[in-house]
């Protein structure tokens, strides 16, 4: 084993720490409240924009958002200085890098293993992942904007956005020729675990689209679910 993959093993457990840190939660004390008490109890950018405005959402989507992309953009940076040739090892202990910030964000040591719902840090971790994932994840931001507008659903735009970006990422490499089911393997099975956890997060808003109960933003909002 290289020096950079026991490098990127010790990444783990720091970038779950990291996506662990319950910024949302932090923000509503600061102002006074306790988002998992108030709205829809989640600890997420909307919910925090929903009770404490717009620039406060906008600040912990953005934190949220950082959780994943700092230990992923890290993990790449240490592969890339590497003088070992790459491998589909490289590739599997780079993703567990991000997958352990997203792991961290929906399960969060810190809140006895509960957690948001994770789309900005998969975001966050998505775009970390330069360049296999950008021009699916930009499909799937578009099919976000999209539905939502036309929706005002946030948990339903979400969804649909995560599920774009793993439809497109398979798409593009059909396209390209790129070796899905070969050293790109690792990168297919983490775009679609990714939208699975994210649905799997989501299925109380499932529960309550089916019941009509589900909360619509109002058309002068635009703050995305995680």
């Amino acid at each position: 084993m290289t020096r950079a993959q026991l490098v990127l093993i010790a990444l783990i457990p720091i970038a779950y720490v990291l996506g662990s840190i319950p910024f949302g939660l932090f923000v509503g004390f600061w102002r006074g409240i306790d988002v998992r008490k108030q709205g829809s109890g989640n600890i997420g950018a909307t919910n925090v924009g929903r009770l404490l405005g717009g620039r406060f959402f906008a600040l912990v989507f953005t934190l949220d958002l950082l959780k994943g992309l700092i230990p992923t953009l890290a993990a790449a940076l240490i592969l890339r200085k590497s003088t070992a040739a790459p491998s589909m090892l490289n590739d599997v202990l780079w993703l567990l890098v991000g997958f352990a910030a997203i792991a961290g964000h929906m399960f969060s040591v810190f809140l006895r293993f509960k957690g948001g719902k994770g789309v900005a840090t998969s975001t966050g971790a998505i775009l970390g992942v330069f360049p296999y994932f950008t021009a699916a994840i930009a499909v799937g931001i578009l099919v976000w904007l999209a539905i939502f507008k036309v929706t005002r659903y946030v948990s339903v735009a979400s969804m649909l956005g995560a599920a774009a970006f793993a439809v497109a990422y398979v798409v593009i490499g059909v396209l390209c020729r790129w070796p899905l089911l070969g050293t790109q393997l690792p990168l297919l099975v983490f775009s679609i675990l990714i939208v699975a956890m994210i649905i799997w997060k989501h299925r109380g808003n499932i529960a309550r689209l089916r019941a009509g109960t589900e909360h619509r933003i109002p058309s002068r909002q635009t703050a995305p679910d995680q």
